[in-house]
């Protein structure tokens, strides 16, 4: 605690004075042409930004900025552009009076604003550089989606997310057009690592909410697609940093007359010093590595052999010691109603351990052609292998304790009277192998006003799961003597061996050839096949884009989308006594969903702002129903249940300062599901919320900087959501005074919202003006994290007390917590 009250004074006593020196002031006039008529409309930005405003009916404008040197421009459809020194002093208006000139032509600056308008409805854009500077524990593509409309997510300690009511499960992942996967059973955050996704190679990111064409298929929800850079005429350069948390380095360059590309990255993350911030106290190991590499070779004109290699490796080990929580309510008045505060304390044995971790290999191969009338093949061929482990033995004891809400130390134990103990033992030897061997083959031609497009795709699957693991509760019973209670267990092993095929077809259509980018509609059918089930699925796809004039954009899209049952959807959860093997259900049909998305999109000139909304329906078929335990999903293995969900994502972006973006987001959303008549019981009847059932959420980030110093930049996230569901226990069969726990009424309660409040600040020096090939710039950032020492919930165990009542013990999220960043780019 100490050090990190060292470190925010440091950082706040060296931004504070550039802080107290921030200052804005105005800049105010009129546009009119060579006659002195005004003129409406005129765009005006500050050059090398997107910020900026524009004339009204009087050709007037005026445009709050902060003090210092700009050069402004000034643009309208029909004029020649203009631009304008100006010097904006403090609390001061400056006038600046511009007469345009009449042109022939000059490119309207909304047409530059096009390139920032996401092109289909539910697509987004990441800029990579937004990556590393959103305030996160770790820098990873997939954490920085929070930030993102329709994006729900209640962990940092993890990476996955859900989309618009959709599971961790229903996300699509893409490198360079290659598909990867995150690891496919994790308990909880901290055995992730870092995503296959390396921002610092990272050239494009786009986005699928919902809406995505035929192109991507097998999955429900989302998709994500990654294009790493590709070098031209460009000597080494690259990237390093250094954290607290986490390392890397990057570097690219071209070679052989740009016959030869590469991109080269390495990371590393050890993230113990943030893991140690929660409850349970103990020496946590983490440690993440993966280099990545993309060779880009030009043999011939026209021809393109591109080549992609991944290697990761993440061990998570732990050597837990205690944990204590303390929960319950303190009254303000104890007159109305008492306080009731307890807190549990649990010890582990000295020799308990938890080991867990992957190995993941990925290749790829893809040789394109490309002809002169814009017809390109392409052809690929990938593997993908990961060995994922976990083994742990812990058996811990615990005591639960009424608290005195009027101790003045309860840490120490001070005013604490133990009203309970039980002891839990947990162990698992658990491994899972997975082997993808994939082709595909694409074809794109233009055409006229079209961009038609086909593609086929195989898949070898084989899958190799090894399970043994017991989960124990032991405590007394009214005659004192010792209960054995098997919560869980499961010993088998299994192999599983199948494969998918399938294609599609796509056309884009613009409708208009005499006013291009005005009326364009993308058609697409998708056709899949998984041997497994034996079973076909047709995936029709439909959106529009219309530009309605100059500042609006209207949205569409209509499609079915299917998720193959991937192995845990087909193990489910295996009756005991039942193999693994015995529980794949072979009648298990693909999950459906008929999705319809209208979107809106608002340029607003005034302020040079891009508001967007989009509404949503999903009606979803053959749903395989499934719970959340922290990040582990634990499919029921049947089609079980119908589901719906809609909703409504709004986003307001720009630059609210100029050069920086910033951005803020509100979602809405209800996500339902109904159990078919054979699988209802009085615990699921009716509808019932789904385990991502977020009602609200909001996300923030905003970028700023100290005027009079543009070396400093200031950056702000923030999440917040509202409660997720649970399913609350309730009293089971009672041996002796202890009354087990089964499932109650299906995700009936809630767990708290969700909110943190995330800072940082960057110092950029430039250290030497010539470098290999641009100047070696140095970013020291330091970034408070959970700035408020928000408490977030993230689960709920269950210990009883002496009388059989079993108590609520929350599972928290880490508190506040500092990191620093140095960044060097060469």
């Amino acid at each position: 605690m100490l050090r990190a009250l060292l470190l925010l004074s440091v950082t706040f006593a060296i931004i504070a004075p550039d802080a107290r020196a921030q200052s804005w002031g105005e800049v105010r006039g009129t546009v009119a042409d060579t006659t002195g008529a005004p003129i409406f409309g005129v765009t005006i930005v500050v050059s090398g930004t997107n910020f900026g405003t524009a004339t009204n009916d009087d050709g007037v404008y005026s445009m709050r900025l902060p003090t210092g040197a700009y050069t402004l421009r000034f643009s309208a459809v029909g004029f020649a552009t203009r631009t304008s020194d100006v010097v904006v002093s403090r609390d001061a208006a400056t006038r600046v009076d511009i007469v345009l000139a009449e042109a022939s032509f000059e490119l309207d600056t909304i047409t530059v604003q096009e390139d920032r308008i996401p092109d289909a409805a539910g697509m987004h854009r990441v800029e990579p550089e937004h990556v590393q500077n959103i305030p996160s524990p770790l820098r990873d593509p997939l954490r920085a989606l929070k930030v993102m409309p329709g994006v729900a997510t209640n962990n940092e300690l993890s990476n996955q997310y859900s989309v618009r009511g959709g599971g961790f499960n229903e996300n699509l992942l893409f490198v360079e057009g290659f598909e990867i996967f995150l690891p496919f059973r994790p308990r909880q955050g901290e055995q992730e690592g870092l995503s296959l996704l390396n921002a610092d190679l990272a050239d494009e990111i786009i986005f699928y909410t919902g809406g995505f064409p035929a192109r991507y298929g097998g999955k429900l929800s989302s998709a994500l697609d990654v294009s790493y850079l590709r070098p031209v005429d460009q000597r080494v350069e690259g990237s390093a940093y250094l954290s607290l948390l986490d390392a890397g380095v990057s570097a690219s360059s071209s070679t052989l007359d740009n016959r030869v590309g590469w991109v080269v990255g390495a990371r590393k993350a050890r993230a113990s010093n943030f893991f140690e911030t929660q409850e349970l106290k103990g020496s946590y190991e983490p440690d993440y590595t993966d280099v990545q590499a993309k060779i880009n070779i030009r043999p011939g004109a026209g021809f393109d052999l591109e080549l992609l290699g991944i290697v990761a490796e993440h061990q998570f080990e732990l050597d837990p010691n205690s944990r204590r929580t303390f929960f319950g309510t303190l009254s303000q008045d104890p007159r109305l109603a008492p306080s009731n505060i307890k807190s549990l304390w649990t010890r582990f044995a000295p020799d308990n351990r938890e080991e867990d971790g992957y190995r993941t290999a990925f290749g790829g191969v893809r040789l394109s052609r490309t002809f002169a009338n814009g017809l390109r093949l392409s052809q690929d061929f990938s593997i993908y292998d990961t060995e994922e482990t976990e083994r742990f033995d812990l058996d811990g004891t615990a005591i639960l304790f009424q608290v005195d809400p009027g101790s003045e130390n309860p840490q120490t134990g001070e005013d604490q009277i133990p009203i309970g103990t039980s002891q839990t033992s947990d162990d698992a030897d658990n491994e899972v192998g997975v082997r993808m061997v994939s082709g595909q083959g694409r074809v794109i031609y233009p055409l006229r006003q079209h961009v038609l497009e086909f593609g086929y795709f195989g898949r070898r699957l084989e899958f190799r799961d090894r399970l043994s693991e017991k989960s124990v509760v032991v405590g007394p019973n009214l005659e004192g003597d010792i209960v054995r209670i098997v919560a869980d267990s499961l010993n088998d092993e299994a192999t599983f061996d199948e494969y998918e095929a399938g294609g599609y077809v796509q056309n884009e259509i613009d409708f208009l050839p005499s006013d291009p980018g005005r009326l364009s509609v993308t058609a697409g059918l998708r056709a899949d096949y998984f041997s497994f089930n034996d079973r076909w699925t047709f995936s029709p796809r439909l959106s529009a884009r219309y530009r309605l004039n100059e500042l609006t954009v209207l949205l569409a899209s209509w499609g079915i989308y299917y998720q193959a049952p991937g192995y845990r959807e087909l193990r489910g959860r295996p009756e005991p006594g039942q193999s693994i093997l015995g529980a794949l259900n072979r009648d298990l049909k693909s999950q459906r969903s008929n999705q319809i998305v209208l979107g809106l999109e608002r340029f607003i000139p005034s302020r040079r702002l891009l508001f967007r909304a989009e509404a949503y329906y999903k009606d979803l078929k053959n749903v395989n129903s499934y719970d959340i335990e922290n990040v582990r999903i634990r499919y029921s293995g049947k089609n079980d249940a119908e589901a719906f969900a809609y909703g409504l994502d709004l986003q307001l972006r720009g630059e609210f300062v100029p050069g920086l973006e910033s951005w803020a987001n509100y979602s809405y959303l209800v996500a339902r599901e109904r159990f078919l008549p054979e699988f209802v019981n009085e615990l699921n009847s009716g509808d019932v919320a789904r385990p991502t059932d977020q009602r609200h959420t909001f996300s923030l980030f905003v970028q700023d900087y100290i005027p009079g110093d543009p070396t400093w930049k200031l950056h702000l996230r923030t999440l917040f959501g509202s409660g997720l569901p649970y399913t609350p226990p309730i009293p089971g069969e009672q041996i002796g005074n202890i009354v087990t726990q089964i499932p109650g009424p299906r995700f009936s309660a809630r767990y708290p919202r969700y909110f943190r409040f995330d800072v940082g600040a960057t110092k950029s020096v430039v250290v030497f003006e010539r470098g290999l090939n641009r100047p070696v710039k140095l970013e020291i950032t330091g970034e408070l994290l959970n700035v408020f020492n928000m408490i977030n919930t993230v689960a709920y165990s269950w210990v009883p007390d002496a009388s059989g009542i079993w108590n609520r013990i929350p599972t928290r999220l880490t508190p506040r917590t500092i990191n620093v960043r140095l960044r060097v780019q060469f």
